[in-house]
């Protein structure tokens, strides 16, 4: 691999969120990585276009970026529903014997096969999904626009739910076997000490999800400890080992 050639770190968010929480992540990874946030349809710069809520739909949108032969190994990290749409879009690098990341990296999101918090789930009443949110530091309570008609009733609430939608669709697809069998890709599997929605126990199940081996690794703070700087950090170290073995995966058969 020519060495001007650096890591790509694809970034994906998230429920209800854009990629705010990736500004600044080009400091902290170091040279040689190049953080590359991922915006989903309907939230910020692209808040006119529909929002994806299947497998099929968020595909149609993301697989344009891993188009062709990748000339240098990228990695791929989601946050709790990011999570999902990383693993999703490495399952289908995988099914097409495409070219994968040298990584796959998550956090803050239980394996596909345990269900998320009940109050984290697709219809959970409005009141409880706004505790769970008061909890998780989402929304902290008396935040103004939390009522009915409010910013948070007409602009975060609806992008919320429809990424809800998106989970569920997802956990369920990938806990349908593929026809390609099991990852062949590397898992570093990120958890907080302080998140209420899964801890760094519940997190190890993500072992079952690759053939490949999978580290677990614990950082302080909540379920939002992407908004902090240990991550990154831990992000780039993992990068600039992909990048110093020169490691593209080659998916499927």
């Amino acid at each position: 691999m020519p060495s001007e050639q650096p890591v790509r770190l694809y970034c994906f968010a998230h429920a209800g969120a854009g990629v705010s929480a990736f500004h600044g992540w080009a400091a902290s990874v170091g040279p040689g990585v190049e953080p590359i946030p991922v915006l989903l349809p309907g939230r910020d710069r692209r808040r006119r276009e529909p929002r994806v809520t299947t497998r099929e739909a968020l595909l149609d949108d993301v697989m344009r970026l891993f188009t062709g032969a990748p000339t240098a190994p990228f990695v791929l990290y989601g946050h709790s529903l990011g999570a999902l749409v990383a693993y999703t879009i490495v399952r289908a690098l995988h099914e097409a014997g495409r070219p994968g990341p040298a990584l796959l990296a998550v956090g803050a999101c239980p394996p596909p096969h345990m269900p998320p918090e009940p109050a984290y789930a697709l219809g959970v009443p409005d009141a409880e999904l706004l505790r769970t949110l008061n909890q998780m530091g989402v929304v902290p309570p008396g935040t103004p626009g939390t009522g009915t008609g409010g910013i948070w009733d007409r602009a975060v609430k609806p992008v919320l739910r429809d990424d809800l939608a998106l989970a569920r669709a997802l956990r369920a697809a990938a806990c349908t076997p593929s026809p390609a069998g099991p990852l062949t890709t590397p898992l570093l599997v990120v958890a907080a000490d302080d998140d209420p929605t899964v801890s760094p126990a519940a997190a190890e199940g993500w072992s079952r999800w690759s053939e490949e081996p999978t580290s677990l690794r614990t950082v302080s703070g909540g379920h939002f400890f992407v908004r902090g700087q240990e991550l990154p950090r831990l992000l780039g170290q993992a990068c600039h080992a992909v990048r110093r073995a020169g490691r593209v995966t080659r998916t499927g058969n």
